[in-house]
């Protein structure tokens, strides 16, 4: 690290400091302290909300009051991994190297440790890859370390069932002590010594998967998981661990999910944010029927943004919330995906690849071809509620396939792009037309923040569209 950047870094680190001695009273000198160090380009009308909700005691600021609130063995240090290693700070490094790749670099990585898991959840590809594939030890330390170089501090498990080698998660969490740790789990697993660990370490947060209430639960993840679930958050309430929620939306789970009840639930039992996730249809012997309809979505999106305006928990509906990102999210832009067979994938949901991880580098992956075609192609859609190339637009991800000569990482059946962007096609026709309604809404009150076509860009994603561009004219000349 350079000494500017070290200098820059224990000045944050002091600010935190300074307000944590007094969050409620000194909550507004947040977005002071962001505003300061992080591009004026950044999301800067979510930045503009956030701090009006602090200034009106909003529930943005009982949410900061939540967080202030957490058990303070591990709060402060949580708090200055995530925002200070591995957002303010990571970001200026993540930039530069962006810039001096040509290539996407990601926010954060995804990777499974393991394809183990001690659940058969209905529409989850990860129940039929088998309990054989594991990431080591030393494969993972690798990963993040490379991570790490590139100026990546943000980290989440999925699986299979993370926890199943929680012994090593607790490893590498003492062994990267500037990184923040995240993951997908079932919560089966979670038990008082579990959050011994979780006090310990203090930079690992568990996101539950939690779909619904019992009935809807137990449907999709057997009998008796509800309440299992209950218990394990039960547990990290009474510790004050911070948690989230990871629910997947599915046309069975809609309404239970895209409920005010299900939201005050969560809050209740003390989760501090929820991911949402639209069911994908992945996998050979995927159930298209659990696809949600374009009704179900579009009032998902008007749910979500509803929520988001009253209840103290930081919400993401990664399929609807593109508008704010700039699209895709893939292809290492801000996240990938590294299976537990190493294949390094463009998104989680994208089971192709050019390369493994135990073969090349994390750079040379993320200059692939299959990964340059997103990085070349990103935005799929200049309506950014269209973001993904197969399921809105399922005519790009197996041109991309192809050209890149990539082929299928599924662990239990091949599948071709072809087959798997036919599933999609009936959904993104019928979706069309309602996303550009929406889009195009004048009276809307996003309408006017959807002209700016860098919304939710980076500079060096702005910078890539016009050296894009540039290149495409001199070929055309």
């Amino acid at each position: 690290m350079k000494a500017t950047d070290q200098i820059k870094r224990a000045g944050l680190m002091k600010t935190v400091d300074y307000l944590l001695e007094d969050p409620e009273a000194r909550a507004t000198k947040i977005m002071d302290m962001i505003d300061k160090v992080a591009p004026a380009n950044l999301f800067p009308s979510q930045r503009l909300a956030f701090r009006d909700a602090i200034e009106q005691k909003s529930n943005w600021y009982q949410l900061i009051m939540k967080i202030a609130d957490l058990n303070p063995a591990m709060r402060d240090t949580f708090i200055k991994n995530f925002l200070v290693d591995g957002n303010l700070m990571a970001w200026g490094r993540q930039e530069e190297m962006r810039e001096k790749y040509q290539c996407n670099i990601p926010w954060a990585i995804l990777l499974d440790p393991t394809s183990a898991c001690n659940l058969h959840c209905i529409g989850c590809w990860a129940s039929d890859y088998g309990h054989k594939l594991n990431l080591s030890y030393e494969d993972i330390d690798s990963i993040i370390n490379q991570g790490v170089d590139l100026g990546v501090h943000i980290y989440i498990y999925t699986g299979g069932e993370p926890l199943v080698r929680k012994r090593d998660l607790m490893r590498l969490c003492e062994e990267h002590q500037d990184c923040t740790f995240l993951c997908f789990t079932n919560a089966t697993l979670i038990d008082e010594d579990f959050c011994q660990d979780l006090l310990r370490v203090k930079n690992f947060v568990p996101a539950i998967s939690a779909e619904g209430f019992e009935e809807t639960t137990d449907a999709r993840r057997g009998e008796g998981v509800y309440q299992r679930i209950v218990n394990a958050m039960a547990l990290l309430k009474e510790h004050k661990l911070p948690f989230g929620i990871s629910a997947c939306l599915t046309s069975q789970n809609a309404e239970s999910v895209g409920s005010e009840e299900y939201f005050d639930w969560l809050i209740d039992q003390g989760a501090l944010f929820c991911w949402v996730f639209t069911y994908m249809p992945v996998g050979v012997d995927s159930d298209i029927s659990l696809m949600p309809t374009v009704t179900q979505r579009r009032r998902m999106y008007d749910f979500i943004r509803a929520m988001r305006k009253t209840k103290p928990l930081f919400t993401l509906d990664f399929q609807n919330d593109g508008e704010y990102v700039g699209g895709c999210i893939a292809g290492g832009r801000r996240y990938l995906h590294i299976n537990a067979a190493g294949d390094v994938e463009p998104c989680v949901f994208i089971h192709y690849s050019n390369v493994n991880i135990h073969d090349v580098s994390l750079l040379e992956a993320l200059r692939s071809p299959l990964f340059m075609e997103y990085y070349e192609g990103q935005p799929f859609n200049n309506n950014l509620l269209r973001p993904c190339p197969m399921l809105e637009n399922p005519d790009c991800l197996p041109a991309m396939v192809e050209r890149a000569g990539a082929h299928s990482t599924d662990l239990q059946a091949q599948e071709t792009a072809d087959e798997l962007c036919a599933k999609c096609h009936s959904f993104a026709e019928k979706w069309a037309p309602a996303a550009d309604d929406m889009w195009n809404n004048e009276s809307d009150p996003e309408f006017e923040r959807r002209q700016d076509p860098y919304e939710g860009m980076s500079e060096s994603d702005i910078s890539k569209f016009n050296r894009l561009a540039q290149q495409q004219a001199g070929k055309s000349a």
